[in-house]
């Protein structure tokens, strides 16, 4: 695309940015200084509050932005959006604040904390479908059925416009010169905004996207040339869980986004550590994304004294996801590693193990009788000093004659095994393992269970609630070896997404027929 092109389009969204409408909802939200994760990196670490808007949420500034726009004829007639979450309350908060009837379309897996939020808002509500994209649909056909205009969460020119008036407060916030601004990407609506002002405003700062590593659709689509659609998509940071980035804002990310950064899981899981310890905030995954990349680029570019913003877009968390975020966080920080330690089943072997692990705080120890040879051991290790202590600790045990399995990548071990060591089943045959995922809603686990166990005997099951709108379950089955190309089909005619384990060595070691 031609400099001659380009330099209109950033005229053009500057003057829409500059010109939004957001102040009579939204508020300019404070621009914090990160003081403990300054100093571990030797950076001055700015945090944006995003989450401290009205609906928790930078969402509101679009959505609002849409409306405010919209001529009195569509006013008249509403306006109706589909989302499960951040952008189904800006929309609702907004329409309210204008006046105007909102019909929201959201998936039936939306947890009721969220739906009841919308509906206090004002908003009328319609369950449809177990995804955003069923209500998506949905949604589509209603506007045209109702004559609703449909307020896009990202792919539209005065969203775009709403949510980059974040760029405008960082550069009136900012004393000194921006080196880089980490904004986390969905569907690309806010890196949009941001990137397109920034770029016009101070050309020399750096805009760095940051994905889920199981969500990378800015990412592929960028390093593709052309947006993608992704086969399946993580869904433990639900606010960026999109499957195609938008048009538009690809568009503008094509060339005035430096990179896109992917981040882990427990990356993310640290990061919401890393805010909670800095504010006493508690940041939705979708939220701490920018203070994961951030964290990443500076290990990666050995930066110093540079001033880097991370954007916090949201804190719309369900409480009881923090168990898993509180698990998860230790590891993403590198400061505890998951190991699987194989032990002589002799006397004085404990203790060798033991003395060898030295003074070190143990965060997880379980151990089962398995046979008169040999027994396997799950535990977790504090860390200090990373991946180079967890490297020498190795190296410690297998010098002393332990085989050591590293488990702390381990996506089986760390949602099922760690919780269900309990020894090897001898006398199972012809067992296969799958991990599931599947939508969470009442009934929804007795139902996977009922389709699953019409056709073949379960021989293990581990479901655990993670507080959010997808089960996740780790099954065996007893299967013939004839039948396994039955299996494949019956599991993808359930429509869940799903994963083949037998090969993990974490089942076996702890659950698997012995060798």
């Amino acid at each position: 695309m031609s400099s001659c092109y380009l330099m209109p389009m950033l005229k053009k969204y500057v003057e829409k940015i500059e010109n939004a409408s957001v102040y009579e909802v939204a508020i300019k939200t404070p621009l914090d200084i990160m003081p403990t994760l300054s100093r571990r990196f030797k950076n001055e670490v700015l945090l944006k509050r995003e989450d401290l808007q009205p609906v928790f949420s930078f969402k509101l500034r679009g959505a609002y932005n849409k409306i405010a726009s919209l001529p009195d004829e569509n006013r008249q007639k509403g306006v109706i959006a589909a989302s499960a979450g951040n952008h189904a309350q800006g929309v609702a908060l907004a329409a309210q604040q204008k006046g105007i009837d909102a019909l929201i379309v959201m998936p039936k897996t939306t947890p009721a904390i969220k739906v009841n939020s919308v509906r206090e808002k004002g908003a009328q509500i319609v369950l449809h479908g177990d995804a955003y994209d069923e209500a998506y649909e949905h949604a589509r056909q209603l506007a045209i059925e109702q004559e609703l205009t449909f307020v896009h969460p990202y792919d539209d020119e005065d969203v775009i416009a709403g949510q980059g008036t974040v760029a405008v407060e960082l550069l009136q916030q900012s004393t000194k010169h921006i080196d880089a601004i980490f904004v986390p990407v969905g569907g690309g609506g806010l890196i949009a905004g941001v990137a397109a002002y920034i770029k016009a405003k101070s050309p020399t700062t750096k805009v760095i996207g940051v994905e889920p590593e199981d969500a990378p659709c800015m990412h592929h689509a960028l390093a593709k040339g052309e947006r993608v659609v992704l086969d399946q998509v993580g869904i433990f940071a639900d606010g960026v869980a999109v499957r195609q980035v938008g048009a538009e804002p690809f568009r503008v990310a094509q060339h005035y986004v430096d990179e896109v950064i992917l981040v882990s899981t427990d990356e993310i899981c640290a990061g919401i550590k890393d805010i909670f310890d800095d504010t006493r905030s508690i940041a939705e995954p979708a939220g701490a994304l920018a203070v994961a990349g951030l964290k990443k680029y500076v290990a990666r570019e050995k930066c110093r004294d540079q001033h880097l913003i991370a954007i916090d877009s949201g804190a719309n968390i369900n409480f009881d996801r923090l168990r898993h975020v509180a698990e998860r966080a230790e590891v993403g920080e590198q400061r505890e590693a998951l190991l699987a330690v194989t032990i002589p089943e002799q006397a004085g072997s404990f203790l060798k193990f033991c003395n060898l692990i030295g003074k070190r705080s143990v965060t997880e120890f379980n151990y089962r009788y398995a046979d008169d040879s040999e027994a396997h051991i799950f535990v977790g290790i504090e860390l200090s000093r990373g991946d180079k202590e967890k490297n020498a600790l190795i190296d410690r045990l297998t010098n002393g004659g332990y085989r050591v399995t590293d488990l702390t990548d381990n996506e089986m071990a760390k949602l099922h095994i760690r919780h269900m060591v309990g020894g090897h089943a001898e006398s199972i045959d012809g067992e296969v393992l799958f991990r599931f995922q599947f939508p969470e809603r009442p009934g929804a686990l007795l139902k996977f269970l009922t389709l699953i166990g019409q056709r073949w005997n379960i021989s293990l099951f581990h479901y655990r609630n993670h507080g959010s709108a997808y089960g996740r379950v780790l099954v065996g089955l007893q299967v013939k070896q004839a039948e396994h190309i039955e299996l494949m089909s019956y599991f993808d005619s359930l429509g869940y997404d799903y994963w083949e384990e037998a090969d993990n060595p974490a089942y076996r070691l702890f659950l698997g027929k012995a060798p």
